[in-house]
């Protein structure tokens, strides 16, 4: 915590739910050059705006086009279908839902996982306690920090982060901070 300072996380306001899961499904195992050169793109391909609308009666050959994968280009296909016919609610709803309840309904989503919704808790809705167990970087920040051989399973790592309660968000940016980092001081 001395080494990195205090918590900050890059909180995203100011969206909607769809621009904010689409931008978290773009960014998917890409470095963060490769998915904005493909955001940039499919937003030139779409006329100028990622909405729901412009996804949903675009081609997918143009979805493709810009670089989504066909995983990436079907689960934006689905998102912008359940947020159009209000399956996916907007920040009002999402606000008042708990954690578990946000992951059930981000989930109804064909390619939106667990993680997809914990980041979106964490980063959309600023939700404190949060613990993405499975998530590679907290696993090798909790690896680092803790001095063990082997990269623990998510199990461990949950059943650890309930002393971390009720800011496992916060416990989880230190982690990706200590993964990242060349030594714990």
């Amino acid at each position: 915590m001395r080494r990195h300072g205090a918590y900050a996380p890059n909180i995203r306001r100011g969206s909607t739910p769809f621009s904010l899961l689409a931008h978290a499904v773009i960014n998917q195992q890409l470095s963060g050059k490769a998915a904005a050169t493909i955001e940039a793109r499919l937003v030139a391909a779409l006329g100028g705006a990622l909405t729901p609308e412009s996804v949903a009666t675009a081609k997918f050959d143009v979805l493709r086009g810009a670089g989504l994968s066909r995983a990436k280009a079907t689960t934006l296909q689905d998102l912008a279908a359940k947020t159009m016919d209000g399956t996916i609610s907007g920040f009002v709803k999402l606000r008042r839902m708990t954690d578990d309840a946000v992951i059930e309904h981000l989930t109804q989503v064909k390619g939106i996982g667990e993680w997809t919704a914990q980041m979106f808790l964490m980063f959309s809705l600023g939700r404190p306690d949060v613990m993405p167990a499975h998530d590679l970087g907290v696993r090798k920040g909790f690896q680092r920090l803790f001095e063990h051989e082997v990269l623990p399973a998510p199990k461990a790592v949950l059943e650890y982060a309930e002393i971390w309660r009720p800011w496992r968000s916060v416990a989880s940016w230190y982690l990706w901070r200590a993964a990242d980092a060349k030594a714990i001081v």
